[in-house]
């Protein structure tokens, strides 16, 4: 009877399309209003941060109708049916009560509610108005209810028909202090800590972890009204969420941090996981979504069309990603990289039509949403590195783990975090003693590593050979797995990429991840070899390290399908190479790729497999081609892959290679067996 709509199903301070209750039972009607009253009724016990008085006032009014429901209830009296017009009025507000109480007690929104303080008021107006309408229509006559329960429903349809539209004075007033608060952030001045302490206590947000719930809060938020279109809020949005991760960065450093939280800065550092083939991977670097329309600009960066399109009507004429001025704003439709995302997608599960609706806007990333937002990450990221550099070892560790929450997801939070000189301090924490620190440190370097400035310092500041020493002992596996992640993405700039193949541990250490990580930790490690594979002369140092005998058991005993691709992406890699292809007969791998080559189904993997057998038959000739000749699924395969409507040219190229090749060792074998059986009849004639 009462709907049942879970959190994440509607936006908050929205109401759902609630139906009427319609030709139901009086009986029925009035057992779910009962029910609805009384969760109602509970919230007497909630913390209310804002709208304490409206919140009391319909709760009171409510809790009254409930003794008069639950008396009719007790009576067991046959209900006239003209009782449903009311009941059925009353339902549907007291389902919207019930919504906008819960909305207003969520954790993580006191502040946003806060700044809807006349809306939510104006919400409580109508839906106490809203019950003095229902009880208008009720026919107390038609019902036997006590008389002082009479009066009490008559006094609350005569209160609610004079309710008017009150604020809390003091709800009134800490909304202008947040607005001032706001107002100095975005003229540049950073403001008193007195004010905003006397802001974040009205609202009972004394915790570390509850000022993370509102960030998170208002991450999602922005999220949807990007995801709607709705443009109007989102300065306020992105004012509010700068001001609140000032407050989880400088004014709770020094006390609860972490309190009750999921994020605890103690250990549980997420592991990112890479891919050549990843998800992140085919992310615009503008918006982070993910390219439906990849197109390629002068300076050779791809980005999603509709995002750099929006770039350009900015005003904006220089590459969002080199920083360099465009010689031209034409786009170059970049259709073969548009395959491989449409074939990811296909492999993994991925729906490009909800991804088309969740394009974000360039304010979320590179532009942040407000001068507000932008100031207050400044004056965070100078803060934290001043921490960084001068705090105790406790507010080292905390610091670091502020800086991997602000680099996760937005472009101008790393630009800012790199530009107020984080990287060099947190590079010296690399080497930290304390595990958490390590951990934190090295997840906030991955995190810049994503921006080129914060490659550029890692370099000059001598972090690569820290970054692979925690890679080779870090003090827990999760911190090598992360190091692995940050050899990744400081591998997609060539010259790095031969730094790190001159790092002698480098590789090796690589290799050994590979062995004993976890499977984020194995992924990790295969993508950072692949990386460093672009660049010609590491190639012998990765076969030098006994990378193809890992692989080959890796792939004999993984299940993970994005694992067994990846792996194969770097043996086609090696085999181009006669070493290389020798190393992976040596290891006794042909018959498992021909094996996975059968029965994989993900296109990319097979694509592969493909890469492999061919360069197995350039270089090694007949020993492999003999073994294929006499695989009897081999063709099936093949063609199957030839005839993929939805393959590459190169996939069904090489597909036609090996099939002539091994059409070609039959005609040969073929014609020796005949030639050889005429010199025998030869020999026996004569």
């Amino acid at each position: 009877m009462i709907n049942n709509f879970d959190q994440n199903d509607r936006r908050i301070l929205t109401f759902p399309a609630i139906h009427p209750c319609e030709n139901i039972y009086p009986g029925t009607l009035l057992e779910s209003l009962v029910t609805l009253s009384r969760k109602i009724s509970n919230y007497q016990t909630r913390f209310f941060a804002t709208q304490r008085k409206n919140s009391k006032q319909a709760i009171r009014q409510v809790g009254i109708l409930l003794m008069f429901l639950e008396e009719l209830q007790e009576s067991r009296i046959v209900l006239p049916g003209s009782i449903n017009l009311c009941f059925s009025e009353l339902h549907l507000t007291f389902q919207r009560i019930l919504f906008l109480l819960d909305d207003i007690t969520r954790e993580g929104a006191r502040i946003w509610v806060l700044m809807k303080a006349h809306f939510v008021a104006s919400q409580f107006l109508v839906l106490v108005r809203s019950v003095a309408t229902a009880l208008d229509v009720l026919e107390m006559d038609s019902v036997r209810v006590s008389s002082e329960i009479r009066e009490l429903v008559e006094l609350v349809a005569i209160q609610a028909r004079r309710v008017r539209l009150e604020l809390d004075f003091e709800d009134e007033e800490v909304m202008k202090k947040v607005i001032v608060i706001i107002n100095q952030f975005e003229n540049r001045f950073e403001p008193d800590q007195g004010m905003i302490k006397g802001v974040l206590d009205y609202l009972g947000i004394r915790r570390w972890d509850e000022c993370h719930k509102e960030v998170k809060f208002l991450e999602e938020l922005s999220g949807l009204m990007c995801l709607d279109g709705n443009e109007r809020e989102m300065p306020l949005i992105s004012s509010l969420a700068g001001l609140m991760r000032y407050c989880r960065g400088v004014i709770f450093t020094n006390s609860g941090f972490g309190e009750g939280g999921q994020v605890d800065g103690r250990g549980n550092v997420e592991v990112e996981v890479v891919s050549f083939l990843n998800l992140e991977d085919f992310r615009c670097p503008i918006s982070l979504e993910l390219m439906t329309d990849p197109v390629t600009v002068s300076t050779g960066q791809t980005y999603d069309r509709a995002s750099i399109q929006k770039w350009f009507k900015s005003g904006n004429l220089i590459c969002p990603k080199t920083g360099e001025r465009l010689e031209t704003t034409e786009l170059v439709a970049n259709s073969s990289l548009r395959k491989i995302i449409q074939q990811f997608c296909a492999d993994h599960g991925v729906s490009l039509a909800k991804t088309r609706k969740k394009n974000s806007d360039i304010s979320r990333t590179i532009v942040p949403g407000s001068p507000a937002a932008a100031e207050a990450i400044r004056f965070l990221s100078g803060f934290l590195s001043s921490r960084l550099s001068y705090g105790t070892d406790e507010q080292k560790m905390k610091a670091a783990h502020e800086v991997r929450l602000l680099g996760k997801s937005s472009i101008f939070n790393r630009y800012c975090l790199i530009e107020a000189g984080t990287v060099p301090p947190l590079l010296t924490l690399l080497a930290s003693s304390d595990s958490p620190t390590q951990e934190n440190a090295i997840s906030a370097i991955l995190k810049l590593s994503k921006h080129s400035k914060g490659k550029k310092q890692i370099i000059e500041n001598e972090g690569l050979n820290l970054i692979v020493n925690v890679l080779k002992k870090g003090l827990k596996l999760e911190a090598r797995q992360t190091a692995a992640a940050t050899i990744f993405y400081l591998s997609s700039v060539d010259k790095y990429r031969k730094m790190l193949g001159e790092t002698t541990e480098a590789i090796p250490a690589l290799v050994e991840l590979i062995k004993e990580g976890t499977n984020c930790g194995k992924k990790n490690a295969v993508v950072a070899i692949f990386g460093l594979l672009l660049y010609p002369r590491n190639h012998h140092r990765v076969l030098a390290a006994g990378t193809v005998q890992v692989l080959t058991n890796l792939l004999s005993t993984s299940d993970k399908k994005d694992v067994i691709t990846d792996s194969l992406a770097i043996l086609a890699k090696l085999s181009e190479s006669f070493e290389g292809s020798s190393m992976i007969v040596q290891a006794s791998a042909l018959s498992i790729i021909l094996r996975i080559f059968k029965n994989l189904a993900s296109r990319s993997g097979k694509e592969y497999c493909a890469s492999i057998l061919l360069s197995l038959c350039h270089n090694c000739g007949a020993d492999v081609i003999s073994v294929l000749a006499k695989d009897p699924g081999l063709m099936t395969a093949l063609y199957s892959l030839l005839s993929d409507v939805d393959g590459t040219a190169h996939s069904n190229k090489k597909a036609r290679m090996i099939i002539n090749i091994v059409h070609r060792f039959h005609e040969t074998s073929t014609s020796q067996l005949i030639n050889h059986q005429v010199q025998e009849q030869s020999i026996h004639v004569q």
